[in-house]
């Protein structure tokens, strides 16, 4: 039986008090910069599945409570070279976003076949960087908030 990917994920922003923002070079992509992200498991939560990933990707080990949930998902036409991992005729991703400060900026531990790089940049850069729309967005949201937690 064949295991698709559900249509559900997390996009998580890192960044620093000062606001400079992580982000990872998908692996199969290259200069395809990101945040982190990841598919919402069966049986997971999205704020479960946004500390997961994070700890996956890049090593940084955080409790759920030091995630800012924005109360945003984001719904996108899933890109054409991944629509293979999803089950046929599924088109659409709802993606839920959160952020992560952290202390300063830091080494991180990549997954190896997910991604190749990393940067810390500021959010300027970073938003400028992102492939992705909903990525831009959300750094630009944060940087606009400068929220301290």
């Amino acid at each position: 039986m064949t295991r698709y990917k559900r249509p559900v994920s997390v996009l998580v922003v890192i960044h620093t008090p000062e606001l400079r923002f992580l982000l990872i070079e998908r692996a199969s992509f290259r200069a395809y910069w990101q945040s982190v992200t990841g598919s919402v498991e069966e049986g997971e939560s999205p704020i479960e599945t946004a500390r997961r990933e994070v700890e996956e990707e890049t090593g940084i080990l955080a409790p759920q409570t030091d995630f800012r949930d924005w109360r945003i998902t984001n719904t996108f036409e899933i890109h054409t070279a991944w629509r293979h991992r999803y089950a046929p005729g599924v088109v659409y991703n709802a993606e839920h976003v959160y952020s992560l400060q952290i202390e300063r900026e830091r080494r991180v531990r990549l997954a190896p076949l997910e991604h190749t790089d990393y940067c810390w940049l500021s959010w300027e850069e970073a938003a400028e960087k992102c492939f992705s729309w909903s990525n831009r967005d959300a750094i630009r949201l944060v940087a606009q908030k400068a929220v301290k937690f």
